[in-house]
């Protein structure tokens, strides 16, 4: 049999352009796939900084503007990894500094519905044979709201390929205002709640979930949440109208091999379950960074965007008792500049037990997982988590609300620590159970063997993807593209109108 063949479509892939962990996945999961024979290329916007890094990109094909959106030019690429990237190059829209969705001073760029349109048109038209190559996928895999746009193009073209879509965080939908919905080709009749339409705005994120033959995220506890009002964040509606028509599920992220201690370049101290001296000498090493004084408790850590999500007002409320009772507090993380405030307010307070940076880079990050005994995730919502994956590897035990992937991916009381009270009572609550295990030395140990031996690669959720797409292109060739079941508009808002993916 001929490999099967998949176009994934992602805004933003890591060590090219990224904005969160919509890069990782978009960086493991296309190298999983491909290591199991299966011919997988990657799309993106040639954004400036990609085009920095890529010094050889074959550019041989025209693509047609429609209603507003401009033509552009498709390139090739090589990854190092081996897997092929296609460039979407329209200098108009890409050919800016910036993030790949906010200009440098961190709004969001206004043509942002233009933009990623013409993504997913580039993919419609790559899809139906019209993109100049000599390819055209089985299956077309698109990602978040930037590429939501896809299955809804290939539906109105006719192109009778299957689509997947992967929503990666709910709350970002890509919402725009219904009068650009003619420079963006959509059909009057696709303005419709059984279509594009989405509280008198057009909503990439709807139009993906509405058109695409399924719908995926990032972890089963995940897909059962947004079917739910609390969760769904308007569109629950909708997934509730998949998730029963058996068109949604669940497919837990991986992270990236490297995330080794025993091997990981940006440590200064390697380690194993077998000899953790090199893990106190990476403690040692954060506390000497950020100024805290020798402790022999535990040390918790916090990696993540500083932003209302992730629950840190939590941890500034128990900090004061994490401090009594012997631990230290190590954060880095950018993000809301009042999530950051907060913190470093906290910091002043415990300025010997709780070290605060502002910013982000990968070897502090990387550093400061090595070093942590626990590591802090109160998140209000979390899709999937990478960094609850990476702290298991490390030895360091997560201490996590019981919400979404998190709750796939931590074993209660065996490689981390779950609560359901999303207070601060409840995460403190945690925390002494951390305190207690901290204190009795085999339970500890039996504790980081037990979340050092997970392995997390992609592996697992590649075999879980191909499958997927075997079961869709099993029938295409008799099908038609399946219809939408009608599904009645939900009462609750969007809980935000923010464009930027998030991890």
């Amino acid at each position: 049999m001929p490999p099967l063949k998949v176009l994934f479509v992602t805004s933003e892939v890591a060590g090219l352009a990224k904005a969160g962990g919509l890069g990782d996945v978009s960086a493991g999961l296309p190298l999983a796939l491909s290591q199991r024979g299966i011919d997988v290329r990657i799309l993106m916007p040639a954004y400036r900084e990609v085009i920095a890094k890529l010094p050889h990109v074959h550019w041989f094909g025209d693509m047609p503007g429609r209603a507003g959106i401009p033509p552009a030019r498709l390139g090739e690429a090589r990854l190092s990894d081996g897997v092929t990237l296609y460039l979407v190059a329209a200098p108009t829209l890409f050919d800016r500094r910036g993030t790949p969705y906010c200009t440098p001073d961190g709004a969001d760029w206004q043509d942002n519905d233009l933009r990623f349109a013409r993504l997913s048109l580039a993919a419609a038209d790559i899809a139906a044979g019209r993109g100049g190559l000599d390819w055209t996928p089985d299956i077309v895999h698109a990602n978040d709201w930037p590429g939501g746009l896809t299955p809804a193009y290939m539906q109105w073209d006719g192109t009778n390929v299957p689509t997947v879509l992967t929503i990666h965080n709910i709350a970002y939908q890509g919402n725009f205002d219904a009068g650009q919905r003619h420079l963006l080709g959509i059909p009057d009749a696709a303005f419709d709640i059984n279509g594009v339409e989405f509280h008198g705005r057009v909503s990439f994120l709807k139009a993906g979930g509405f058109y695409a033959s399924h719908v995926t995220t990032v972890s089963p506890t995940y897909a059962s949440e947004i079917t739910t009002e609390t969760q769904g964040a308007g569109l629950h509606g909708l997934m509730g109208s998949r998730a029963a028509q058996g068109q949604l599920s669940g497919i837990v992220n991986g992270i990236d091999e490297s995330w080794d201690p025993g091997s990981d370049p940006y440590l200064a101290h390697h380690f194993d379950p077998d000899d953790l001296n090199g893990k106190q000498a990476n403690a040692d090493a954060v506390r000497a960074g950020l100024c805290l004084r020798p402790s022999h408790g535990p040390l918790f850590g916090v990696v993540s965007r500083l932003v209302h999500q992730k629950g840190l007002d939590l941890v500034a409320e128990a900090a004061n008792d994490i401090v009594e009772n012997g631990g230290q507090i190590a954060i880095l993380g950018l993000g809301d500049p009042e999530v950051e405030h907060m913190l470093s307010r906290t910091s002043r307070r415990h300025r010997d037990d709780i070290g605060v940076l502002i910013g982000f880079n990968e070897t502090m990050a990387r550093r400061i997982v090595a070093a942590s005994d626990f590591t802090l995730m109160p998140s209000r919502f979390e899709p999937c988590g990478l960094t609850q994956m990476q702290a298991q590897r490390y030895g360091a035990l997560p201490i996590a609300h019981a919400t979404g992937g998190l709750t796939d991916t931590i074993d209660d009381g065996t490689t981390g620590f779950l609560f359901k009270t999303l207070t601060p009572a409840g995460l403190m609550a945690a925390c002494h159970r951390a305190f207690d295990a901290y204190e009795d030395a085999a339970h500890l140990a039996g504790m980081r063997r037990a979340a050092m031996a997970r392995g997390f690669g992609w592996s697992a959720s590649a075999a879980e993807y191909e499958a997927l797409y075997r079961r869709l292109i099993g029938p295409r060739l008799t099908a038609v593209m399946p219809r939408r079941e009608p599904v009645r508009r939900p009462e609750a808002v969007p809980a935000t109108d923010v464009l930027e993916p998030a991890a």
